[in-house]
């Protein structure tokens, strides 16, 4: 089985579907961010870290089905995806977490 996104990939922007797998608890330390495990397909997953001081929280629950667009970083793991929101400065396009018909970005 070969990896969706690899070492190189690192700093890409990605767009990605899948189902929330886990729930994980908030990281507090300096900017907040709300985490949580997507399941992408093929029994992989990447860690979504989406930025709450600078985006709405996003209503989730295990098995709902969201689509994310951010900035893919290579880890051992996987991989994860932060990035998910608007970019304070205007200069990059920014990403997003849609989930049913709402974009929180």
């Amino acid at each position: 089985m070969s990896e969706p996104y690899k070492k190189t990939d690192d700093g890409s922007w990605i767009e990605v579907r899948g189902f929330v797998r886990r729930l994980l608890s908030d990281d507090n330390d300096g900017s907040r961010h709300q985490r949580f495990i997507l399941d992408i397909g093929d029994r992989r997953t990447l860690l979504i870290a989406h930025n709450i001081d600078l985006a709405e929280c996003v209503p989730l629950s295990l098995g709902d089905r969201v689509r994310v667009r951010g900035m893919y970083e290579w880890n051992e793991l996987g991989g994860l995806v932060h990035w998910t929101h608007h970019d304070p400065h205007g200069i990059e396009t920014g990403g997003y977490v849609r989930y049913r018909t709402r974009v929180y970005q």
